[in-house]
């Protein structure tokens, strides 16, 4: 071979080499590229992981996400949010006022005795019955069962006047109401049971629905502040026309109001 040739043959398998270098070094700098890419994603998506996760540990979430929802009004209700719930007597001149906590026991026990006479009396439009509801249990104890027992209650108003009527009287009877300690109204499906006794509520999937979704929680909230306004020392607390009456004089007083009813005497047997 001539020097000649021998040297082209040379510099062509070097420029070859070179061709081979730099295809190695692109192809490298591609790999490095596509390397800090995907580190770069995984970076910003482990942030963004890290920050919705944040964001949802700071979202409010139970009663307190209740206070942002759209306010539902129970059909059977009045005034501005709702809050005001009448059963029987609308438009009579007296006006009693029944300030109850569902978890409170002295409340079952007064409406296991009274509850039927007071609405006998509602009921003949001897006075307006209007129900006021609080939470002092949920606040003294802890627990949230008496907020979440407004709430079924207003499930219930909404199907009818006398399905509330009904719920109420069984969640305050003997056989369903749970000790002041048990916050069994908490449950849902504690609530749901109760509610199967209740003919209008047994089986009503848009009643469970609204039980389950918290449909009225807010509406809660608010019988809540209305309860509130009443500034009452305890549970239960009947007011007369904005006067209180103390309990054992409650008889006496409905029978100035023209309410005929039974009372049980000392010894447990009922007398005119």
């Amino acid at each position: 071979m001539s020097k000649r040739n021998n040297h082209e043959a040379k510099r062509a398998a070097r420029e070859r080499l070179q061709a081979e270098r730099e295809r190695e070094a692109k192809k490298a700098r591609v790999r490095r590229q596509l390397i800090v890419g995907a580190s770069v994603i995984g970076v910003l998506a482990v942030a963004t992981g890290i920050g919705y996760a944040v964001t949802k540990m700071n979202e409010p979430t139970g009663w307190e996400a209740a206070k942002e929802q759209k306010l539902v009004k129970p059909a059977n209700t009045s005034g501005k949010d709702g809050t005001t719930v009448v059963l029987g007597g609308a438009g009579a001149k007296k006006t009693m006022d029944v300030y109850e906590d569902m978890r409170c026991p002295a409340c079952a026990q007064f409406e296991q005795g009274m509850g039927a006479a007071i609405a006998k009396g509602a009921d003949e439009k001897k006075y307006k019955l209007k129900i006021h509801l609080g939470d002092l249990i949920d606040g003294n104890l802890g627990g949230e069962g008496s907020k979440n027992a407004i709430s079924a209650l207003g499930a219930s108003l909404n199907v009818s006047e006398e399905a509330f009527r009904d719920y109420h009287e069984k969640l305050y009877s003997a056989k369903y109401h749970p000790q002041e300690s048990q916050d069994k109204f908490a449950d849902d499906s504690y609530l749901l049971k109760v509610a199967d006794t209740v003919p209008e509520l047994k089986n009503n999937g848009g009643f469970k629905k609204a039980v389950e979704d918290g449909t009225y929680d807010k509406w809660a909230l608010g019988m809540v502040a209305d309860f509130n306004k009443g500034k009452v020392q305890g549970t239960p607390t009947v007011r007369i026309d904005g006067k209180d009456v103390q309990q054992q004089q409650l008889p006496a007083e409905l029978q100035k109001l023209g309410v005929k009813l039974k009372i049980p005497s000392q010894g447990g047997q009922p007398q005119e």
